[in-house]
């Protein structure tokens, strides 16, 4: 592993551009200024593929997961809390979709709340200090300058924030294998199970934007903008410790291995778990429980850290055919487990390309937490979709296709995602 900016050469693909070589569309060094048009030019032709591989197919799924609740038609029986809606498109903000858009409309009132005569798994109240704030806020923010409503605040938010992360992803994948490799990364983030959430009242596209773009802005050295983005992505997801311990790694090796100026880094790794800390102090403070996030997690919900015992538990008995485990959702955990067991593979091909090792360390504590936890196996999809180190070494191989095989495999794989990564996830489990 190596913290320094990595180039990944592969036959059959373009070289890709040095760091300080001009895109394509760029004019050559001392020309004149470009104007107003000129700029927004380079910037489409910049940007334009990024956005439009992700753009088109992520609506060849999304269009295909609505049909797919329309004709099946389940939903209409269903509570609108729990996947459930008078319309196709109100699944979209069920199950953490509602809690989210709790928080939007009223804010946070922390508790732990005893159900009574409650003596099983489930002992406490659900309440909405179980989500953390920044997707939220987003949400009021965009509902209050707009006038959307939480609903289409939450999907308007997703939405732009699933492009951002195409983009972030793109930025860290191209430095490592050229543009082709970045286009086919943004090909998988559109396509990869779980991603039915990217177009949803679900924080996972503002979360992976986030680790994209922190990611990139730790392997240019941009300390200040990494440790920023890490503070925002701890406000986002609890999991984002992971991140946190990613970047406190790659700022120790830059000032071992390059001697630069340590203030930057320390003053990075000092803001970034900030974010994480600061909510998760808020809350313990505000139950009067410094672990009152931990027992609400555990008592509302089920979730609790158990060294992998859960996940153990699940890998032994869906291949037999058994589902008489904790939880038990057996078309979304088989997916599950398909994705579990890919993950480990993906992980070795990328740590043989020796990349930042910002994008190792991030993956790898990131896979153990979900892995580590017991909750809806199923989730797991959703859980390792922010993993998008992982679509690096796949990248690099997929871009030796031609573009008639690329496009037939990418959009083959975004049709049926409307079903693995959407409405299984949404219907036929818990997401």
């Amino acid at each position: 592993m190596s913290s320094t900016t990595t180039r990944l050469p592969g036959p059959a693909a373009a070289p890709p551009a040095a760091p300080g070589d001009p895109a394509p569309g760029d004019p050559a060094p001392g020309g004149p200024a470009p104007g107003p048009r000129e700029r927004l030019r380079r910037l489409a032709v910049r940007l334009g593929p990024v956005l439009a591989v992700y753009g088109v197919l992520k609506l060849a799924g999304f269009t295909v997961f609505l049909v797919l609740l329309d004709s099946a038609g389940d939903f209409r029986e269903k509570h609108f809390r729990f996947g459930g809606g008078a319309h196709p498109w109100d699944v979209l903000g069920s199950w953490d979709g509602w809690w989210y858009q709790q928080i939007a409309q009223h804010g946070y009132d922390p508790a732990l709340t005893p159900v009574p005569g409650a003596t099983g798994m489930i002992t406490l109240e659900g309440n909405s200090a179980a989500f953390f704030p920044l997707y939220p806020a987003l949400m009021r923010l965009v509902s209050e300058v707009t006038g959307l409503g939480p609903y289409g605040a939450g999907m308007a938010v997703s939405v732009v924030c699933s492009f951002v992360a195409a983009l972030g992803i793109h930025a860290v994948t191209a430095r490592l294998g050229g543009r082709r490799a970045g286009l086919v990364a943004v090909g998988l983030w559109a396509v990869w199970p779980g991603s039915g959430t990217e177009w949803a009242v679900y924080s996972e596209s503002l979360y992976t934007a986030l680790a994209a773009w922190a990611c990139w802005a730790v392997i240019t050295r941009r300390w200040a903008a990494a440790g920023v983005l890490t503070f925002a992505a701890g406000l986002t997801r609890p999991t984002a410790f992971a991140l946190v311990a990613a970047l406190a790694v790659a700022g120790l090796i830059a000032v071992v291995r390059r001697r630069e100026n340590w203030r930057q880094p320390l003053a990075a790794v000092a803001i970034a778990p900030l974010g994480v800390a600061g909510y998760l102090a808020w809350v313990g403070y505000r139950m009067g429980d410094w672990g009152g996030y931990t027992k609400l997690q555990e008592g509302a919900w089920g979730h609790t850290f158990d060294y992998g015992r859960h996940s153990l538990d699940v890998l032994t008995s869906v291949p037999v055919g058994h589902f008489d485990y904790l939880f038990a959702m057996p078309m979304e955990d088989l997916i599950g487990v398909g994705v579990v067991l890919l993950v480990p593979l993906l992980t070795v091909l990328l740590v043989r390309l020796r990349p930042p090792a910002v994008l190792v360390v991030y993956t790898v504590l990131s896979y153990l937490t979900v892995m580590g936890t017991q909750q809806y196996f199923g989730n797991v999809s959703r859980y390792l979709l922010p993993l998008f180190p992982l679509f690096v070494p796949l990248a690099l191989a997929m871009r030796r296709l031609s573009g008639p095989v690329l496009a037939a495999v990418l959009g083959t794989a975004a049709l049926a995602s409307g079903s693995y990564a959407g409405y299984v996830l949404f219907e036929l489990g818990v997401p």
